[in-house]
């Protein structure tokens, strides 16, 4: 039996159900290029194949990741180009995964001083309170 596949014609309506994704976040993937304009029916409605769900989910899972737009439109356009290599891949990832460390020091130590200051709060109705008192300290920046 010949393994037939079944072209698949989406609206974007349609594709948004399907992959989960907002609506207005198709369009704006459209109109920022992350995703190419679809083929349009006689009609002009735009209809999109199994590519466009691929390419989505690609994009929701690497949003999900953490990766920035700039570095999605990087990965696509090496898979785009059929020029990948896994050096590439890896490079983008290994420099993604240093700033997802940074993000994690970061809210560590954000937990820490919240932590330190709501354990000195007594949480009674006065006005003094030590957490208001820590917001209005200057900020400390890390570089």
């Amino acid at each position: 039996m010949p393994d037939h596949k079944i072209a698949i014609t989406l609206t974007r309506g349609e594709l948004a159900r399907a992959t989960g994704c907002n609506l207005e976040t198709i369009r704006y993937y459209e109109k920022i290029g992350i995703i190419p304009n679809p083929p349009r029916t006689a009609a002009g409605h735009r209809i999109y194949g199994q590519t466009y769900v691929q390419r989505l989910h690609f994009i929701l899972r690497a949003r999900e990741l953490g990766f920035a737009i700039d570095e999605i439109k990087g990965l696509l356009s090496l898979v785009d180009g059929g020029t990948q290599t896994c050096g590439e891949v890896k490079a983008v990832t290994e420099l993604h995964l240093v700033d997802v460390r940074k993000k994690i020091a970061d809210l560590r130590r954000i937990e820490q001083v919240l932590d330190t200051t709501a354990a000195q709060c007594s949480g009674e109705d006065i006005p003094d309170c030590p957490v208001l008192d820590a917001l209005f300290e200057e900020p400390v920046t890390t570089n």
